[in-house]
């Protein structure tokens, strides 16, 4: 049975309604003023809220602002007003209201507006799928639960990523069913046309793959972006592969976008950081890899997933996937054996052989680019006992640009004193 949540100071107007509802086969609760409402939704959230404007300790307006904010927005709110004016019913509804009613509410008009209510609740989902390509276990479920404290608070939000960590899958999952996804890969447009995005995502996702890319001026197209996203029902998602703090400590991220959106944001957890996740994601993976090129599929032997589970993952998800692209390339039956994963992500890793861009056949390209300069720039460094000037020269870098893409790759350094005492 629904329930609905009745916030009104006037006790007939609340027993009406209760009556009312209660005779349509709802199930009514009643709150007197915005302290029982706010204690009303603590103890358990109502399919639908209908709440009124003027009360005593807190108005309506606020508490619907309040309930945004904290991404508590789950239910469709309905406002109720007998002094209501246009410019009421517009703030009300830019927060998210569903409806506004004018007091006295007509029998037949609170009943229609209420079923609308309930209907757009049950046939409007606002996510695509699930996140199970990334895993089953407490770090997925816990990731899954900020996503939708975001979604509801309609708040802008910011993926911290790391390379190959599946910002894609998560996208996609922010996508409602049926909407546009638009990724901005050329950031051009954001400094020159940032309202075409919008009309172009209407209703669904605008990303942004990488925030330490933009300009200053494409920075401020997105922060126009942001204010006006609201007016066409448009997400904003932005990735970054490196803290906003630190962006902005480096003058290259902006004081009004970093608090835009330091208010939501989300860091992907990295593959090794939830082991319990890798045995069943690789044997999905890799039988998708096989079903693709339509053979047989091959199964990981105990000892093949144990090495899996056990192995860094500095790539994350798209190095496992790359692997099963390459396994499934290889000839031969039966199990894939723990030696022959060893010695693929040794070829991966620890020498970067340029054999290894079989793998990268299979990766995004960005993903694949990410992955190629993180094991390129960690074999060279290793190589020039970790001096970052003789690095530099070896790569073509100047010294400035190599600590940056050290940073952005998220290369672990053994320390400033060895590079300094390497120089």
């Amino acid at each position: 049975m629904s329930e609905i949540l009745v916030v009104d100071d006037e006790p007939g107007i609340r027993e009406l309604m209760r009556e009312i509802l209660e005779e349509e086969g709802y199930e009514v609760r009643m709150a007197e003023n915005g302290g029982a409402a706010r204690a009303a939704l603590d103890a358990k959230i109502p399919d639908l809220v209908l709440l009124d404007i003027w009360m005593p300790d807190v108005d309506g307006v606020t508490l619907l602002k309040e309930w945004k904010t904290q991404g508590r927005l789950t239910m469709p709110v309905v406002m109720m007003s007998g002094h209501g004016t246009v410019h009421t019913a517009v703030e009300a509804t830019r927060l998210g209201a569903f409806d506004y009613l004018e007091k006295p509410v007509s029998y037949k008009h609170l009943l229609e507006t209420v079923k609308k209510a309930m209907d757009s609740r049950r046939a409007r989902p606002t996510t695509s799928g699930n996140l199970d390509l990334l895993g089953e276990g407490e770090a997925t479920r816990r990731l899954t639960q900020r996503l939708n404290l975001a979604i509801s608070a309609g708040l802008p939000l910011l993926l911290q990523t790391h390379p190959g960590a599946g910002e894609e899958i998560i996208v996609h999952y922010l996508t409602p069913p049926d909407a546009a996804l638009i990724r901005v890969d050329s950031p051009g447009i954001l400094a020159d046309r940032p309202a075409d995005l919008l009309g172009q995502a209407k209703g669904g996702v605008v990303f942004i793959p990488d925030l330490s890319a933009l300009s200053t001026m494409q920075q401020k197209g997105l922060a126009l972006l942001i204010a006006r996203r609201s007016e066409f029902s448009t997400r904003v998602v932005v990735a970054c592969p490196q803290p906003l703090q630190q962006l902005l400590s480096q003058s290259r991220l902006t004081q009004e976008l970093h608090d835009q959106l330091i208010h939501a944001v989300v860091e992907l957890p990295t593959l090794h950081s939830r082991r319990e996740d890798i045995p069943g994601l690789a044997k999905r993976i890799l039988e998708n890899a096989f079903a693709r090129l339509l053979i047989p599929p091959r199964q990981y032997s105990d000892a093949a997933l144990a090495v899996l589970t056990d192995y860094e993952w500095p790539g994350n998800l798209a190095e496992l996937e790359a692997l099963a692209g390459r396994l499934a390339l290889e000839p031969g039956e039966g199990p894939v054996e723990a030696e022959t994963v060893a010695s693929m992500l040794d070829i991966q890793t620890a020498t970067a052989d340029p054999g290894g861009v079989d793998l990268m056949l299979h990766l995004p390209l960005k993903d694949a680019r990410d992955a190629f300069e993180k094991a390129y720039l960690e074999a060279l460094l290793n190589q020039c006992g970790w001096a970052m000037s003789k690095t530099a020269d070896r790569a073509g870098l100047d010294r400035t640009n190599l600590y940056r893409k050290v940073k952005q790759l998220g290369i672990a350094t053994p320390g400033r004193e060895k590079d300094t005492a390497a120089e």
